[in-house]
């Protein structure tokens, strides 16, 4: 199969996985499946990352559940800062972390919030994505996924390390993800580090309420999930 058939093939699990009416982590499924049938390679290296990341505990150290989350204050889709004590002054929040807009989970876990928005509003919810890519990225995903939140920018990681969630995803993967996307350009640096896209529901008073990190990046929040821990942090 000829590289542009075997993209075009891929593009269309993903638009079928973006119509399916189901949970968040089976239309995710279906893009695993994908990457899988197309670019076994690619799985098996995905696999082996994981298990690396999973014997170092990665993202185990993070803010949990009753732990106030630490502020921030990061440029949004706009060039606006945005603080997190702005953002609770409005309602409990929703804080969730994406790889970049290149990534097709990242796409869909945005496109299942934005499918959310109304109901997350009638709760009086704020949303936020956090993505370690330069502006015109972020104002990229946030039109292509049809967001109403702020997408921000958080150079370098550097929320994200505070957070012990950036993670260095190995020379094996960036020579395997170097051949399709251009992270240093995204970024702006080239270091190859991603945030696990964690989430986190954070009450007006700032304590963390829920949270979901794992680091496989093929698991994200369930949206009913999102909403019943909304509902918890009113």
């Amino acid at each position: 199969m000829a590289a542009d058939d075997q993209a075009m093939t891929f593009e269309q699990s993903v638009q079928a996985a973006i119509e399916l009416d189901a949970p968040l982590n089976e239309r995710m499924a279906v893009i695993a499946a994908a990457v899988r049938r197309l670019n076994p390679d690619f799985a098996d290296a995905v696999e082996r990352l994981v298990v690396r990341l999973e014997i170092q505990g990665a993202g185990g150290l993070a803010p949990a559940p009753g732990d106030t989350m630490p502020a921030f204050l990061l440029p949004d889709d706009e060039g606006r800062l945005v603080s997190l004590a702005e953002v609770l002054l409005r309602g409990p929040a929703v804080i969730t972390f994406q790889r970049g807009h290149w990534c097709p989970y990242c796409r869909l876990n945005a496109i299942g919030i934005v499918e959310a928005q109304q109901e997350i509003a009638s709760l009086g919810g704020q949303v936020v994505a956090i993505m370690p890519e330069r502006r015109r990225f972020a104002k990229a995903m946030k039109a292509a996924v049809g967001a109403q939140f702020p997408f921000l920018t958080d150079m370098d990681n550097g929320y994200a390390l505070s957070l012990n969630l950036a993670i260095w995803i190995g020379t094996e993967m960036e020579r395997l993800m170097g051949v399709a996307y251009d992270l240093p350009h995204y970024q702006g640096n080239a270091s190859w580090f991603l945030p696990i896209p964690a989430t986190f529901v954070v009450g007006m008073d700032g304590v963390i309420t829920d949270r979901f990190v794992d680091p496989d990046y093929r698991q994200r929040m369930d949206i009913d999930d999102l909403i019943t821990a909304l509902r918890r942090a009113r």
